[in-house]
């Protein structure tokens, strides 16, 4: 059985608590970079392929049936925002995710996405 509780709107301390513990505008400002760059289908399919491993402009050609100039611009974004890093080996530059926050970003929202009722 639900026993109905009406709603109690937070107290002014409580909300002033909550609101300083939100990021800086700096902060706020690179997430909604980072979530605009997901909007891209392509750099979002290069995140998911690079959560298998360093891939090079060639393999993304690739997978994606994408032109180098499309690849080499989503790969632009994402190194700008820090999702990607590139080193140089050979004559190729292997793109590799930042760092494990970016693979746990991705996965979530792929769990996420798996989740939602459509």
């Amino acid at each position: 059985m639900f026993i109905f509780m009406p709603h109690v709107c937070m107290d002014e301390a409580s909300i002033k608590a909550i609101t300083n513990s939100l990021p800086s505008e700096n902060v706020l400002n690179h997430i909604c970079q980072i979530f605009g760059a997901l909007q891209c289908p392509t750099r979002l399919q290069i995140l998911l392929l690079l959560q298998h491993g360093p891939l090079c402009v060639t393999d993304f050609e690739n997978a994606l049936k994408q032109s180098q100039s499309a690849i080499s611009h989503s790969l632009r974004i994402l190194r700008h925002l820090d999702l990607v890093r590139a080193k140089r080996e050979g004559r190729f530059t292997l793109y590799n995710l930042a760092d494990e926050h970016v693979s746990i970003l991705i996965e979530m929202c792929q769990q996420h996405a798996k989740e939602v009722k459509h």
